[in-house]
């Protein structure tokens, strides 16, 4: 174990070492790097598209992607890579607008990334977030062609981490759902899920959500005094069914963020000595989400991180 205060380190690439390489090589206009990267990756599904979600959001707001996809324009990564650009730029035109060229436009690149590597969930899992953001609310056209997404995901990566996490989002009800729809889905995903999954992160995130919400729209009366974490199942169900049985040496892509969300849960839990090993895993890559649903993020972080070194210690 660590057992220290570790300085925190905001960086998009968390400790992929060799996505950090890439970014500053794409923040001046170079992409051969992205290329050898992404390559490099290979099927490895839930690496690939950390990076490439990672890689989008600076490429929303630079060209080398662009360039890219213009010097190699068969090149399913290149495609790839675009089509999350093109779907962050969308985004960028507002919420729930329905059919529009930006649109149109990524979900195009999406078709032709799907085209050229027919055994990548990527594109599907960009999809499905066009879908969730650009659809109205509720609207059974849409919510099928989610239901169609999700299956052609499933069936390239069954246990796809983002695509869950984009499904769940979908089901909030501040885009999509209800309260009861979404629990009901997290615990049924759950439920079939192999021990050792990030999947069992996900009511802990519907739970995050709805302490959102709630403060949002009645903060003034539900007050930050309470907090759903307490006593709440899903804390010890997310530590049996994944921390326990994960593999340590072997963190998925966006561990940081599922270990922020547990590390969350039990320090709101009053669980400080389990949650002392989860800090320790963490290090120094906290996220905002889901401190700041409960104030300001970098404080509680540092404060719930010394109480839980406190509480673990020898």
């Amino acid at each position: 174990m660590r057992r220290r205060k570790a300085a925190l380190d905001r960086h998009p690439a968390r400790d992929d070492t060799r996505l950090r390489v890439v970014m500053e090589d794409a923040a001046m206009g170079r992409w051969e790097s992205a290329r050898e990267l992404l390559a490099a990756t290979g099927r490895d599904w839930d690496r690939r598209i950390f990076r490439l979600q990672t890689l989008a959001r600076a490429g929303a707001r630079l060209t080398f992607a662009d360039t890219w996809a213009q010097a190699e324009p068969q090149s399913p990564h290149a495609i790839a890579l675009l089509a999350n650009v093109l779907t962050l730029r969308s985004m960028a035109d507002g919420r729930g607008q329905g059919r529009s060229e930006s649109l149109e436009r990524a979900w195009e690149a999406c078709d032709a990334a799907a085209d050229a590597m027919p055994d990548d969930p990527s594109p599907y899992v960009v999809m499905l977030a066009l879908t969730r953001f650009h659809s109205p609310p509720r609207d059974r056209e849409w919510r099928t062609t989610v239901l169609q997404l999700w299956e052609q995901v499933k069936l390239r990566d069954p246990w796809n981490r983002e695509a869950h996490h984009e499904l769940l989002t979908y089901l909030f009800p501040s885009w999509h759902g209800t309260g009861g729809e979404m629990f009901h889905w997290v615990q049924e995903q759950c439920i079939r899920a192999p021990r050792g999954l990030p999947v069992h992160v996900l009511p802990l995130v519907a739970l995050a959500e709805t302490h959102r919400q709630r403060m949002e729209a009645d903060g003034h009366r539900y007050g930050l005094t309470i907090h759903p974490w307490t006593d709440d199942p899903s804390t010890g169900q997310a530590w049996d069914n994944w921390w326990f049985h994960r593999a340590p040496n072997r963190p998925h892509a966006a561990f940081h963020e599922d270990a922020n969300y547990l590390a969350h849960a039990l320090s709101f839990g009053n669980r400080h000595r389990e949650a002392g090993e989860v800090f320790d895993a963490i290090g120094p890559y906290a996220t905002d989400v889901p401190w700041s649903y409960c104030g300001d993020a970098r404080t509680l972080f540092e404060r719930h991180r010394g109480w839980a070194f406190k509480a673990s210690a020898p």
